[in-house]
């Protein structure tokens, strides 16, 4: 009996240090922006955008050079980071006629405090940026798109298989599945998956709100009913580039996929040239009718 007690503290100890480990992984150290519009020769209009739980978003608008009502995307950063890591994309997007609007998720940038960070919540704040686009008089709301980096790229996933106004989609660097996210976050903590790694899963899931398999970028492309680019660099030792062939082939018929060679996770140094293939694609499924 006395053997069974201890055990039963031991696991006990283990889970609640476990729980503890993962809470610290959803708190967010921000960081300052690493570059400015005005660096790239970029105008750009500050604004703050309302989003869930009564909280706002701080975002800029860069628009295209246009006399009208121009297509627009927004654009939503990874895990950590902030809007200034896809500046680099812009000066393409913007000579292909395509306004951005560069968003700060909660906890990340100059966007309000929130309990946690989830992939789910940075599809909250995608959502209430293009409730926002969609109400600007310089955005045609019938050319509306979505592109976002890393978690920001599975947060652009699960954002646009909510919604139906959305023309176009730009996934890069994502991970597949959040349960095989976990298991490698798991391993580095050398926690066993069975079981207490399983348990620290569900126990996510019922922090965040959210079935792993029902928000796996795997899943959410399935739902999704307009043209899709899925990005990867080869090179990539953050997110195996595995992740972005899984991803294309839950719904090869729907998406277009281009693996980069010599292209990392995040460096900025490869954004000039992604945007490039980023306009050339928002281009053509945009012009559609």
């Amino acid at each position: 009996m006395t053997a069974f007690l201890i055990g039963l503290a031991i696991l006990v100890i283990v889970v609640l240090v476990s729980r503890w480990a993962l809470r610290q992984s959803f708190r967010v150290q921000r960081l300052p922006p690493a570059s400015r519009p005005q660096d790239l020769g970029l105008t750009a209009e500050e604004v703050r955008i309302p989003t869930v739980r009564g909280k706002t978003l701080w975002a800029c608008l860069i628009a295209a050079p246009s006399s009208g009502p121009a297509p627009a995307v927004v654009a939503m950063h990874g895990w950590g980071a902030d809007h200034s890591s896809l500046l680099p994309l812009v000066p393409a997007l913007n000579q292909a006629g395509v306004t951005v609007l560069l968003v700060d998720t909660r906890n990340h940038g100059r966007s309000d405090g929130d309990t946690f960070s989830s992939m789910p919540r940075f599809a909250e704040d995608i959502g209430a940026a293009l409730d926002w686009l969609a109400r600007h008089p310089r955005v045609d709301k019938d050319r509306l798109a979505v592109l976002g980096h890393s978690v920001g790229g599975a947060a652009a996933l699960l954002a646009a298989s909510r919604r139906d106004d959305i023309r176009a989609v730009v996934s890069l660097s994502a991970f597949d599945h959040p349960e095989r996210v976990m298991r490698d976050y798991l391993r580095r903590l050398r926690i066993p998956y069975r079981p207490l790694g399983w348990l620290a899963c569900r126990y996510v899931e019922r922090v965040i709100g959210h079935r792993f398999d029902h928000i796996a970028p795997v899943s959410t492309i399935t739902r999704i009913r307009c043209p899709i680019l899925i990005g990867h660099g080869a090179d990539d030792t953050t997110v195996p580039v595995a992740a972005a062939r899984a991803i294309h082939a839950a719904a090869p018929g729907q998406s277009q996929l281009r693996i980069l060679e010599n292209t990392g996770h995040d460096h900025a140094d490869d954004y000039h040239a992604i945007g490039r293939i980023v306009a050339g694609f928002l281009v053509v499924a945009l012009a559609q009718p």
